[in-house]
């Protein structure tokens, strides 16, 4: 398949590019799935690699011949414009030189998810699309084996999350589970659930206790209002990190670093 030039950001090709919102891509072939974007080259081969499947890519000129247009071009639409028009496509300086529209993966079942895991997190009413991206990427590079993420937080596959992530939310297992339905699943599956609140009984962070849980599941609230009432209630305890006096807490996904690396050493 040739590739094919773009001039401006009004051609009729670059409508899934430019036209569609988040939420429109993500039902694109409903019922059956949607779309995500993925930006830059390292986002893309990751994407690829974990198993998705390329729909449309838009690329700077000066790609035509890198090896995954090359690669793409013989069975999907690869468009080539001006690096002025990816400018205005995606509303800020792009250093990654592409973006492609890419099938979003069947997420495996929660059942299948926790089989043989033993150190999890939880995203509860996490909303903020640059925390989740940035708790994906911390979760993936220390070691947490997988995530679920409650339906009314922010999506790990829009553009944002995936792009604060760097692509390792193409690395790590995930899921998505109902408010309110997870807790009694993970006890069921032998997971110590430890919510993360600033309550008068919580453990601290290093706790020995929680470093030698056979499984231990960290939820982590939303950015405002930390974890609903009924959640620290339900869980097996409650987990802070210390904090200098004046300060009440830490950004969430500052925050989830810090309990990841904690939980996690030794």
């Amino acid at each position: 398949m040739p590739l094919i030039s773009i001039a401006d950001m009004e051609a009729a090709e670059l409508r899934i590019f430019t036209e569609l919102s988040e939420n429109q891509l993500k039902h694109y072939y409903e019922p059956h799935g949607g779309l995500f974007i993925a930006e830059s080259e390292k986002v893309t081969e990751r994407a690829y690699a974990s198993g998705c499947v390329p729909v449309a890519m838009l690329a700077e000129e000066k790609y035509a011949e890198h090896r995954i247009v090359r690669l793409f071009q013989e069975t999907i639409p690869v468009y080539l414009a001006p690096y002025s028009v990816l400018k205005d496509l995606v509303g800020y300086p792009m250093t990654g030189g592409m973006i492609c529209a890419m099938r979003r993966p069947e997420l495996p079942h929660v059942e299948e998810l926790l089989e043989g895991k033993r150190r999890i997190a939880v995203l509860d009413h996490v909303t903020n699309q640059t925390n989740v991206g940035a708790i994906i990427r911390s979760a993936a590079a220390l070691g947490i084996e997988a995530l679920l993420v409650t339906e009314s937080s922010g999506d790990p596959l829009y553009r944002r999350s995936i792009r604060v992530s760097m692509g390792t939310v193409f690395q790590i297992s995930w899921s998505i589970v109902p408010e309110g339905s997870y807790i009694p699943l993970l006890a069921a599956h032998g997971f110590t659930t430890g919510a993360m609140a600033l309550e008068e009984n919580s453990v601290p962070v290093d706790d020995p206790s929680l470093r030698s849980a056979e499984k231990l599941a960290l939820i982590l609230g939303s950015e405002g209002y930390g974890l609903p009432a009924s959640v620290i209630k339900a869980s097996d305890c409650t987990v802070k990190i210390p904090m200098a006096e004046g300060v009440d807490s830490l950004n969430v996904a500052a925050a989830a670093a810090v309990a990841f690396w904690s939980v996690l050493r030794g």
